[in-house]
């Protein structure tokens, strides 16, 4: 996501003003968190014995799912390309993702990113920029969450 559209994003979606310094964070968490995902999506897949994670693998709870709507409600788009390339770069899950899996990507990303965006809106209620240190407050929720 680009500087422009990632300031934009936060605004719609909580009300917080970022910016660029903020961008590699927030790349660095949906990183995180979507791979986090399909760990659990490869686990499941196993337990399940299938030899592809499928999108039912995937653990998308309740909070996530809304984040998820809220997300195709603000009609911001998120590149595939970029986030099979990411996952790519981290260490090999053990079995690969079904193409409906796939292309789900850029909305799990989005509820992600809308989620987290809610979520510094809660921890940052008095300011309009979240600080360094909110930011981590809001990764190490999402640490115990996903």
């Amino acid at each position: 996501m680009g500087i422009p559209k990632f300031e934009r994003f936060f605004r719609a979606a909580a009300g917080l003003d970022v910016n660029k310094n903020d961008l590699k964070r927030y790349n660095d968490f949906v990183d995180a968190k979507l791979y986090d995902l399909f760990l659990i999506g490869t686990a499941n897949a196993k337990a399940n014995d299938r030899d592809i994670i499928e999108p039912q693998d995937l653990p998308v709870t309740k909070g996530l799912q809304e984040s998820i709507h809220a997300f195709e409600k603000l009609e911001e788009g998120i590149e595939l390309r970029p986030l099979l390339d990411q996952l790519a770069a981290r260490p090999a899950l053990g079995m690969e993702a079904a193409e409906d899996t796939q292309q789900r990507l850029p909305v799990l990303a989005g509820g992600l990113s809308v989620a987290l965006a809610r979520a510094l809106k809660t921890i940052a209620r008095d300011t309009r920029h979240p600080s360094t240190d909110q930011w981590d407050e809001a990764f190490e929720l999402f640490d115990l969450l996903i």
